[in-house]
């Protein structure tokens, strides 16, 4: 029910058996009938068609829920029971929460702009819905009144009431009319300027043209990428296209070419989200205010696994100095490679020189070329290998399906079931390729939530993963860096987190896990990719499966991976910490600031001065619905290496099935029906620890210690 639903936006070897995507796709229906024998219902979302519809959509699903919360609210209060308070609000908001997931993804990845357009408009007026709905003064009374009694629960139904409890607290149901009203009034419009950031930053377009002479040292698979070359012989960079300015940043010769491509990078939607970002920073400080809080840092953590600003800020400025050394240490190593490489024993690294010299020391010292390694990792077949993978360890069995109308061509489904029922438990779309218009990095979006509906069958999730992957050309297929698998693991591993969660309410379930905890299930699974035996499922190289990745290789990648990983978390950390300073501020701190200045004086503290004239914080989306939670992604971090580091020494490794099943009933399948890091520590069997974490990225223990 809560609003934070609404505003959401993962060959044979070794005893595993590859799924042959290629093949004939099964029939949906013969899934569906399966679904309803073991009282379950697979359902898939209704995509439309046109503007008109996405606009229908939105208005039946808020008309249909007003109509049902104004008739739970006027019961007789004398027969109030959980099952006709909280649990069918929270099945009320489920239709709506659906309903804005599916129009998101339209928002986000439709081919027709008129579409993506209205999507966006609708997502405001769905968002504004959300935020009204906890100031509904007879459904709040209604919903009191019942908690009030103190009824005998369950654990799941208490932990439901009091979570709701604790929203319609935060939202401000306790303040005098005049001060509710207003905290309605800015919350309200905080969700369209959210809204306005998110959309400006997916409409950005940085196109740069060069000659082959400038593009020196790119690799011809970049050249010969779809749309890269152009009729009058240049080619083209798109530097809103990650896998483009990553390609240039790490390969190009030419320092200029690369300060070019990175400046553009860094100014993306800056002359619209300068302001923007201003004004959320201000508002998100007015609202916290408002309701009592100090700053937005402690309203937003205050329902996570940190609960306080300075909690998070503490652990930041604490991997921050921790990675100190290793950070200095690393700068100076590239800092020589470019005085080796120019003649000049004083010169000065520049931004638009890390990506650059850490690719040239991971080749020259590690043997680690990124570009030719990319031949063992063909999409198909990484994906078919990831699938194998998945499937093993949390027995599973994924089939292909065909997809009734969705958001673009080419977008394919899978059912996934139980491998020993056969029961299914949800669906997965893939759409993993770039085109205009659409979504411009990697994310898993949520499409449809798991709970149990009135008539007793569990109504199963489906998700969708939307990429960015290297397209194929019409002499290759496409080839993934093995940095590009890694996002593949972590991103079907949310896929893996929505199908495998089973909680009686959509609010218990799926990613409605505090927010530093939610990426944890998945960064977990990124470890796979640097494990031999996992690696020989499937890396192979295209032109001739017979040769797998060799042994060298995998240890070469580990410990280039050790070698730069300093940078590369305090870059991590500067995000995390530009966020929570920007959320630390009070109202009249929020007002004097200077965001341009203090998001450059953050990056070059924590991890490097960005090149002058630019603001790289107008592209980060994630300011705007991860707000005051991108610490979240170390923090959780440090948990999912832990969590791995099980597997790692289970008897069967990173495959052992007996390691995932646990952690399929324990993490993934308990969701948030209670406490995350409980559940955490029962699969781990022990209290968390730091130390896995720190041997990931090359600290000794004694230095650790120090």
């Amino acid at each position: 029910m809560s609003p934070k639903t609404i505003l959401l936006r993962s060959v044979l070897f070794l005893g595993l058996s590859a799924v042959p995507l290629s093949a004939q796709p099964a029939s949906l229906a013969t899934f569906q009938a399966e679904a309803a024998r073991a009282k379950s219902s697979l359902t898939l979302p209704v995509y439309p068609l046109t503007p008109a519809e996405v606009k229908a959509q939105a208005e039946d699903a808020i008309k249909a829920a007003d109509l049902a919360f104004d008739a739970l609210a006027a019961q007789d209060k004398s027969k109030l029971t959980f099952a006709n308070t909280f649990g069918a609000a929270d099945a009320i908001a489920a239709k709506v929460v659906d309903v804005s997931l599916v129009l998101g993804t339209v928002a986000e990845s439709s081919t027709d702009k008129a579409m993506r357009d209205m999507a966006n408009d609708m997502g405001v007026k769905l968002q504004e819905w959300a935020v009204a709905l906890d100031y509904r003064e007879p459904l709040y009374r209604t919903l009191k009144a019942y908690a009030d009694t103190k009824p005998a629960l369950d654990h799941e139904q208490q932990r439901l009431v009091d979570d709701q409890m604790r929203s319609y607290r935060r939202a401000g149901l306790s303040l005098p009319p005049a001060e509710k009203a207003e905290a309605e009034k800015l919350r309200k419009e905080l969700a369209a300027v959210n809204t306005e950031f998110a959309v400006n930053i997916n409409e950005a377009r940085a196109p740069l043209d060069f000659t082959a002479a400038e593009l020196a040292g790119l690799p011809q698979s970049f050249l010969d990428s779809p749309g890269v070359r152009q009729p009058d012989g240049h080619y083209r960079v798109m530097a809103n296209i990650t896998w483009h300015t990553q390609a240039v940043m790490e390969n190009a010769e030419n320092p200029d070419v690369r300060k070019r491509v990175l400046t553009a990078r860094f100014n993306l939607a800056r002359e619209k989200n300068t302001a923007v970002l201003t004004k959320l920073v201000i508002l998100r400080a007015d609202i916290a205010h408002k309701l009592g809080y100090a700053s937005w840092d402690d309203y937003q953590i205050e329902v996570r696994m940190a609960k306080t600003g300075a909690a998070a800020r503490k652990f930041e400025e604490q991997l921050v100095a921790g990675l100190q050394p290793k950070y200095d240490a690393e700068l100076e190593t590239l800092r020589q490679l470019k005085a080796a490489q120019t003649g000049k024993a004083d010169a000065k690294l520049e931004a638009w020189d890390i990506s650059y010299y850490t690719n040239k020391l991971k080749r020259e010292k590690y043997a680690v070329d990124a570009e030719k390694l990319r031949v063992y990792f063909p999409y198909q077949a990484t994906l078919e290998g990831m699938f194998a993978i998945y499937q093993k360890i949390f027995s599973l069995k994924f089939t292909a399906v065909t997809p009734p109308y969705v958001w673009a061509p080419g977008v394919q489904l899978y059912v996934v079931a139980d491998a020993t029922s056969g029961v299914p438990m949800g669906a997965f779309y893939l759409d993993m390729f770039p085109r205009d218009g659409k979504f411009n990095h990697f994310a898993c979006f949520a499409q449809k939530s798991g709970g149990v509906m009135a008539d007793g069958r569990y109504d199963l999730p489906v998700a969708a993963l939307l990429c960015n992957f290297p397209a194929p050309s019409a002499t290759k297929p496409s080839l993934l860096k093995h940095s590009d698998v890694e996002t593949l693991f972590h991103e079907f591993g949310h896929v893996m987190h929505a199908m495998l969660s089973r909680s009686r309410y959509v609010e218990q379930g799926g990613f409605n896990v505090p927010q530093d905890f939610v990426e944890a299930p998945s960064q977990m699974l990124e470890n796979w990719v640097w494990d031999k035996a996992v690696l020989d499922t499937f890396a192979a190289d295209y032109r001739d499966p017979s040769k797998k990745i060799p042994a060298e290789a995998i240890a070469s990648l580990v410990a280039a991976r050790q070698a730069t990983e300093g940078y590369g978390e305090r870059r991590q950390l500067s995000i995390g910490l530009l966020d929570l300073t920007l959320h630390g501020l009070s109202p009249d701190e929020a007002r004097k600031t200077d965001v341009v200045q203090l998001t450059n004086d953050i990056t070059g503290r924590v991890a490097f001065p960005p090149p002058a004239g630019t603001f790289w914080a107008a592209y980060i989306g994630h300011l705007a619905g991860y707000d005051a939670g991108y610490y979240g992604y170390l923090w959780a971090k440090v948990m999912a290496i832990d969590m791995a580091s099980v597997f790692k020494a289970s008897p069967g490794g990173f495959l052992d099935a007996k390691v995932g099943r646990r952690l399929r009933d324990e993490v993934y399948g308990v969701g948030n029906t209670r406490d995350v890091g409980e559940s955490v520590e029962v699969f781990l069997g022990r209290p968390r620890s730091m130390q896995p974490f720190l041997e990931y990225v090359g600290i000794k223990s004694d230095a650790a210690k120090k």
